[in-house]
């Protein structure tokens, strides 16, 4: 039975929401963030992407298929807090191994249901993303204490905290190609979809030096989504530097997409509440045709920041126009800030794993 036992969510603003407590109790500070997928909130959940955030559903029912282990993300859960609507306790799915309540136990993450989840998300989108806490005390009683822990927190050590700390190697059933795979919060379907298409894979801690990766002389590089501000990356950004020069063909998704326009001299800017969900549309303009994508990203490149003897933007969101993707002229490169290893619409841009393949093979046409 659901639990009668009041919660709230404190946001940094002052506002307040109360509701009752599911998952684990206690308080977490977090980036409260809104991500508005019907489905796939168990891949939310375990996405490193979210590390450091408290994650609220747009769609006000969630777990009526369960959870299952076969479709973690990652090895665990990141997000610092969870908040639905209202979450089903009897799921119906012949794959369901639990609800949702148990696997926000098991995963130690404090959730919080039965607010207003609408007048949030308006909110955030209003005023922009911004640190919250929930929490099973009464947040009267401290309210001034509260409001300073919130107001002064932040996401540090993000991709050093998700990122593999030995490196890992998966071997595909035909295996062709050897392939890094820089490890910044990577998906588990990033690394599905590169050994389905006979790509051994090497999983490389996200500070690994580019002498190494030289050394195992790979026939491509994947630079991985994950979560926090890329610019706070300096190293990795000076070794992707470094590694534009050695001419192996890249494939940047996401923060990799982000850190490998640092790294040749672009620029990235915070979104006001960011991209989070399986609905967004993005144009690819080299083939003029729009595709549903799958996003989590709270930052962008700035399009007009791209030198044009570098690169040039190849993808831009249909809806504000941000930069989606781009081929480099200056190296065997391109980058999406979308996930073409998700399903989201159903699986209309893992066409760009098979332009990385041609790359692999000494083509050039992905980078023109």
């Amino acid at each position: 039975m659901k639990t009668s036992e009041k919660a709230y969510l404190l946001l940094a603003d002052g506002t307040v929401f109360e509701g009752k407590s599911f998952g684990v109790k206690g308080s977490t500070i977090g980036e409260v963030v809104f991500a508005t997928g019907m489905t796939g909130y168990q891949e939310t959940l375990t996405d490193a992407s979210y590390y450091g955030q408290i994650v609220t559903q747009t769609f006000p029912l969630i777990g009526n298929y369960g959870a299952n282990h076969e479709d973690f993300e990652s090895k665990k859960s990141w997000v610092k807090g969870y908040i639905v609507r209202e979450y089903c306790e009897t799921p119906s799915n012949f794959r369901s191994e639990g609800d949702i309540d148990s696997f926000l136990k098991k995963q130690g993450i404090i959730g919080l249901y039965g607010i207003d989840t609408r007048r949030l998300t308006r909110i955030i989108r209003e005023s922009g993303v911004m640190n919250g806490m929930i929490t099973t005390e009464d947040v009267a009683q401290n309210r001034d204490a509260l409001l300073e822990q919130i107001r002064s927190y932040n996401i540090e050590d993000a991709v050093q905290t998700v990122s593999v700390r030995e490196e890992e190697y998966h071997k595909a059933e035909n295996g062709r190609y050897e392939v890094a795979l820089l490890d910044y919060g990577f998906k588990r379907n990033i690394l599905r979809c590169l050994l389905d298409r006979g790509c051994n894979v090497r999983v490389l801690p996200a500070l690994t030096a580019p002498e190494r990766i030289r050394a195992l002389n790979p026939d491509g590089i994947m630079l991985s989504n994950g979560p926090g501000d890329p610019a706070d990356n300096k190293t990795i950004i000076e070794n992707l530097r470094e590694l534009t020069g050695y001419g192996i063909p890249t494939f940047g998704i996401c923060l990799g997409h982000q850190l490998l326009a640092l790294a040749n001299g672009a620029k990235t800017e915070k979104l006001k509440y960011g991209h989070r969900g399986a609905n967004q549309p993005v144009i690819d303009l080299r083939k003029d045709r729009t595709y549903v994508t799958s996003q989590n990203h709270g930052y962008a490149v700035v399009s007009d920041s791209i030198d044009e003897a570098v690169g040039a933007v190849s993808h831009k969101n249909a809806n504000d126009a941000t930069c989606e993707g781009v081929r480099y002229h200056n190296a065997p490169a391109f980058t999406v800030q979308f996930h073409p290893e998700a399903c989201g619409g159903p699986k209309d841009t893992s066409y760009l794993f098979d332009e990385f393949l041609k790359l692999m093979d000494g083509g050039d046409a992905a980078c023109r």
